[in-house]
């Protein structure tokens, strides 16, 4: 005969409610492992950066840039000491830790200096537009090549997932590691001549 299993508090059970039992716990147990790596993924980093880096305004020139068309605007290419490094080393791929920003500007006519001239020629940078990041970690973004994204408006908010969706496609056609600024020359004063550093072939 059937012995009748005992529960918790002492109480005897019949055995198909101690199977029945059972049979929910482990359904329990595979449901926890089977949302569990869900759960995980979805608060896993995102590709996309929700916080502008601290201190950017203190990081060194890379490069400028000057773009017409639609977007009518000057920017200040700046790197963190990783990203520097790597680009006066010309090292490629950019290590870990690098960060790159693009602090974008409208340009305006400089009413003050235009005057000194004496005619229109002189242009400054007008309100802010946006700044975009890219930040490279080769474990944490390695779907997008190694390098999260971001981009933030004049207001500081980031910028909507369906623009930035666009980031890595259109990143992922540079020829230097998902990054199209290249390393402005700079002059060597100890020789007296124009040497440029950096990645070769500018």
């Amino acid at each position: 005969m059937a012995t009748s299993a005992v529960n918790a508090t002492g109480i005897s059970m019949k055995p198909r409610s101690a199977l029945a039992i059972a049979v929910v716990t482990l359904a329990s147990v595979i449901t926890c492992l089977i949302i569990a790596p869900g759960n995980a993924g979805e608060n896993s980093a995102s590709i996309y950066l929700t916080k502008i880096p601290a201190g950017y305004r203190d990081w060194r020139l890379i490069s400028v840039a000057h773009e017409e068309g639609s977007l009518h605007s000057f920017a200040a290419v700046l790197g963190n000491d990783v990203a520097l490094k790597a680009y006066r080393d010309g090292k490629l791929p950019f290590p870990d830790g690098a960060i790159i920003a693009a602090l974008h500007y409208s340009h305006i006519p400089s009413e003050e200096n235009n005057k000194v001239f004496g005619r229109e020629q002189s242009f400054v940078p007008g309100p802010p537009t946006n700044i975009q990041f890219e930040v490279k970690n080769s474990k944490l973004y390695a779907a997008t090549g190694g390098w999260g994204f971001g981009h933030f408006n004049a207001d500081g908010k980031p910028g909507d997932e369906a623009l930035l969706k666009t980031c890595a496609p259109c990143h992922a056609k540079a020829a230097r590691d998902f990054v199209f600024t290249r390393y402005a020359p700079w002059y060597s004063f100890k020789r007296g001549s124009r040497q440029p550093r950096g990645f070769k072939g500018r």
